[in-house]
């Protein structure tokens, strides 16, 4: 079955609830004030069944200027509209005003309704009809049927049911994100069952157990009962007029302009990118940073609209814009939403939102009018491009993909199949599937292998740059996934090495040079002849204190070549030197079977400051086990 909802438009007091009673048999004028005064002031709700089987939700909406407000919020989500003209006034400012509004919000479904036929004479509807047929030309419901009903008779009901019938099997089933999302158009109690809201499922289903969030305020609620048409479900779907019991949250908390989300679904919105529509018939033009009332879903904001292709729009002009909202907002790409002027208010435009998380833009870009285009009117793979493209290092998942193109994710991870095969899109792995913009991708390749080549030039004696190091220099938002995924990828094209925890061009070898080579042979000099008794590493840092950095990079390249051996932090001994003790340590060994701290002294004639990192050393190097007191061979050990 399919879910549509019906909702009315007109000015006040032309019998648009007296029209739903008169079809529903359900009074939604429930507000004492509203009976006193005889006119709609809140949203009232009904169900209507047509006699092809299908049930339409009814939302009845307020006519008087002073509630527009809520007309916009009632008119979110309506698929099919009865413009409601009463026959003894015929068109009025608010009838205008409900059209424009209906159109605005993409409704392009409808039938007009001429109200109060017992109230005129035969001659007088003929003039109406006349009246009204001009008024709807050029707008969607130019062709459609202009029924004369009344609500107290029923005459001309029957024959208005039929068209509701016929229009409703017409009527095409609204593409769905996917993502549960109800903006929320009313909250109420209820003796024994707490707080209930309604408002009509924009897209996605929700179950009867699930935990959900109230946005934006963020506050988790388990649902506890839904109804659909006064009929308890145990799930609603998209398109349907629902109402949700929830579990866990006070009314005083929930208003209009609300909506419930799965938690962790959608991030708040304050900035927005919009194609806008200002209305003809307006004098005045609407400069750049214009204060306006917006409207989107069940809420209204009070924004900055800043124009990004133009300093002001002329009636009946479009444009590109960003809405800087003073609270945040819950959005898709997709949405429609109307603009009223902050003051004196009244409706001046509206449209569609093509970034619901955009960042700040500069005006007048090529680059982003580009990519408004794109966003508006391309294929559904360039506007995944785009926005992938828009995140930049950071990434994209599939579900802020699928709210940031307003499409389903089956139709996005299609799309990205396609992508990823012709090298537009990569995917950091399979823990964490953002996606990121190929080219993108490969600046980014390229920026590390500047970063390793400039380490290179400024340091041509280190072996390379530490990894971590050159993570940090990429910038502090780059996940660590993505940079080891990208230096793996270098490191298969043959572009870096990584050895343990440095990268290191693949070209790069350290070569001692001219003064260096002099430095080294000055230092290997004094390790060769100072024999078993070496200087601290400390030592000759101060003999060549005039070259320190050159220094340490030379013993750092004499360590990595094997010229020098590292027994601790501080003291190196020549590999000659090394040797030669090793072999001679090793016939000791084998002649007494085992050594100690004072054979080893009587070998080597030093003192305990070189004898126990030695004999560790060759522990470490597995030239010797430890067994108690002493060392043995470890190749007899093994035997």
């Amino acid at each position: 079955m399919k879910h549509i909802v019906l909702g009315t438009a007109g000015h006040v007091d032309h019998g648009k609830t007296a029209l739903i009673k008169a079809l529903t048999g359900v009074d939604t004028d429930r507000l004492k004030e509203e009976k006193e005064r005889g006119i709609s002031i809140e949203l009232g709700f009904a169900s209507l069944y047509l006699r092809n089987q299908h049930v339409l939700g009814v939302v009845d909406v307020p006519g008087h200027e002073r509630f527009i407000r809520n007309m916009v919020s009632g008119a979110a989500g309506i698929d099919l509209v009865v413009l409601v003209i009463a026959a003894d006034e015929g068109v009025m400012p608010q009838t205008r005003e409900h059209l424009q509004i209906c159109t605005l919000l993409g409704i392009n479904k409808g039938i007009v309704a001429i109200t109060k036929i017992d109230l005129v004479d035969a001659d007088w509807l003929d003039l109406v009809e006349d009246d009204v047929s001009q008024f709807i030309k050029g707008t969607f419901l130019e062709d459609v049927p202009l029924i004369p009903v009344s609500s107290l008779s029923g005459a001309g009901l029957s024959e208005l049911i039929d068209a509701l019938s016929s229009m409703a099997g017409e009527i095409d089933e609204e593409s769905d994100s996917g993502i549960f999302r109800l903006p929320i158009d009313r909250v109420f109690t209820m003796k024994g069952f707490g707080t209930v809201v309604t408002g009509t499922l924009t897209s996605g289903n929700v179950k009867v157990g699930e935990e959900i969030a109230v946005l934006p305020r963020g506050t988790l609620a388990k649902i506890r009962g839904i109804q659909i048409h006064n009929q308890t479900a145990s799930s609603a779907e998209a398109g349907q007029r629902t109402a949700i019991n929830l579990q866990g949250v006070e009314k005083a908390i929930i208003g209009r302009g609300d909506v419930l989300a799965r938690p962790h679904t959608f991030n708040l919105s304050k900035r927005l990118d919009v194609r806008v529509k200002y209305l003809p018939g307006h004098d005045r033009k609407i400069k750049n940073r214009s204060l306006v009332r917006f409207h989107a879903g069940t809420s209204e904001v009070i924004a900055r609209m800043i124009l990004l292709d133009r300093e002001e729009l002329a009636s009946g002009e479009e444009g590109n814009a960003q809405i800087i909202l003073v609270a945040p907002t819950i959005a898709m790409a997709g949405d429609r939403f109307v603009l009223r002027s902050y003051s004196p208010v009244t409706t001046i435009g509206g449209g569609v939102i093509v970034d619901p998380l955009p960042r700040k833009h500069k005006r007048y870009a090529e680059r982003v009018n580009r990519e408004f285009g794109l966003l508006r009117d391309g294929a559904d793979s360039e506007k995944i491009a785009t926005i992938i493209e828009r995140n930049g290092l950071g990434g994209i998942d599939i579900p802020q993909l699928t709210v940031r193109t307003g499409l389903h994710q089956d139709v996005i991870n299609k799309a990205l199949d396609v992508m990823y095969f012709q090298k537009k899109a990569v995917r950091i792995d399979v823990e964490d599937p953002r996606v990121v913009s190929f080219h993108i991708y490969q600046n980014f390749q390229d920026k590390i292998l500047e970063e390793a080549r400039e380490y290179h030039e400024k340091f041509p004696l280190k072996e390379g740059m530490l990894k971590e190091e050159l993570r940090n220099n990429m910038g502090p938002f780059i996940s660590s996934k993505l940079f080891n995924m990208a230096v793996r990828d270098l490191e298969k094209r043959g572009k870096v090495v990584v050895d343990r925890e440095i990268v290191r061009m693949s070209g790069h070898r350290v070569d001692l040079k001219g003064e260096l080579e002099g430095l080294r042979s000055e230092i290997a000099d004094l390790y060769i002849n100072a024999g078993l008794m070496p200087p601290t590493v400390r030592e000759i840092m101060t003999t060549f204190s005039d070259q320190r950095d050159r220094t340490e990079n030379v013993l750092g390249v004499m360590l990595k070549e094997g010229a020098l051996v590292k027994i601790s932090e501080d003291l190196y001994f020549h590999r000659d030197v090394i040797h030669q003790l090793r072999e001679s340590y090793k016939n000791l060994l084998q002649k007494d079977g085992k050594a100690t701290p004072a054979s080893f002294k009587e070998l080597t004639g030093l003192t305990r400051k070189f004898i126990i990192p030695l004999m560790e050393y060759f522990d470490m190097t597995k030239l010797t086990v430890r067994a108690g007191d002493h060392r043995i061979l470890r190749e007899r050990e093994g035997k």
